[in-house]
C-alpha cells in the first residue's frame, strides 16, 4: 500500500509561544516527529504543512520530502484539523501525480510516541478490513462512569455516563481512554468521502500514559522535556 505521513504545525501558539520550534533534546519540537516518520521507513512521502516559513524551512532542514504552505483560512485558532490534513494531502498528490492508499497524520505536539507506535498503528488498521480509521489514546485518568462529572442544566453535578447498576470501584467501570492526539490513520475512502475523526468503524491503538502527553501548556512542555531527557531519544 502507498502511504503518506502529514505533520501539520501552525506558527501561532497561545499555550506555549513558538512551541513547534522550541527545542527538546537539542532539536526543534517538530524535528522529532519528522525523524520518527523517517526512521519508521513506512512512508512514500512525508509532508509538513504550515503557515510559518520558519517551520517550513526547519522541516526542509530535517529532510521532509515536501513542504506545503497552509492558506490563511486554515491557519486560524478555530480552523478544524481534518481540512488542514486534506489540503496537505491534496496538494502533495497534485505535486507528485500520485494517489495514496493510507493517510497518517502525526502531531508535532505529541512527540513521545515511538517508531513502534507508528508501525503498530498502521499495521492494525491495514489488517482490519472493516475499520475506516484509527486513533491513539491512553487509559483515561478519570472514568465517565465513576469519577468524571458534569453539571446539568440546573447546575447540579452528575456522572457524565450512567450505568444500569451503580459501581463502587473504578476498576469495575467499562474501559475508557484519553485521546492523546499522537497518531491518526485513515484509509483513503474514509479520509475523503466521510471525513471525520469518529466513524462507526473507528478503532483505537492503546499507548501508555508516558508516551501520550500532548503539549498544550508550559507545564506540558516541561513534562515532555523531562521524559525525553529520561529516555535520551524520541525515536
Amino acid at each position: 500500500m502507498s502511504r503518506i505521513c502529514t505533520i501539520c504545525a501552525r506558527g501561532g501558539s497561545k499555550g506555549v509561544k513558538n512551541k513547534n520550534l522550541k527545542e527538546i533534546l537539542g532539536k526543534p519540537l517538530i524535528a522529532h516527529s519528522i525523524l520518527q516518520a523517517k526512521a519508521s521507513g513506512l512512508f512514500d512521502i512525508i509532508a509538513v504543512s504550515s503557515d510559518s516559513q520558519a517551520i517550513l524551512q526547519t522541516a526542509e532542514a530535517y529532510g521532509v520530502d515536501i513542504v506545503i504552505k497552509r492558506p490563511a483560512e486554515l491557519a486560524t485558532d478555530t480552523a478544524a484539523k481534518l481540512p488542514v490534513i486534506q489540503h496537505c494531502v491534496t496538494e502533495v498528490e497534485e505535486i507528485t501525480d500520485f494517489v495514496f492508499d493510507i493517510m497518517t497524520d502525526i502531531d508535532a505536539t505529541s512527540p513521545l510516541r515511538n517508531v513502534l507506535d507508528l508501525k503498530n498503528s498502521i499495521e492494525i488498521l491495514e489488517s482490519h478490513k472493516d475499520a475506516t480509521n484509527l486513533i491513539t489514546g491512553s487509559p483515561s485518568r478519570r472514568s465517565p462512569y465513576f469519577n468524571l462529572v458534569e453539571e446539568n442544566s440546573e447546575g447540579f453535578v452528575q456522572l457524565s455516563k450512567k450505568l444500569p447498576a451503580e459501581i463502587v470501584r473504578r476498576q469495575d467501570a467499562p474501559k475508557s481512554f484519553d485521546m492523546n492526539a499522537s497518531i491518526y490513520v485513515w484509509k483513503r475512502d474514509a479520509f475523503f468521502n466521510d471525513a471525520s475523526i469518529f466513524t462507526p468503524t473507528t478503532i483505537l491503538y492503546e499507548m501508555p500514559e508516558e508516551r501520550s502527553i500532548d503539549i498544550d501548556s508550559e507545564l506540558d512542555f516541561e513534562f515532555v522535556s523531562f521524559l525525553a531527557e529520561k529516555r535520551g531519544s524520541l525515536l
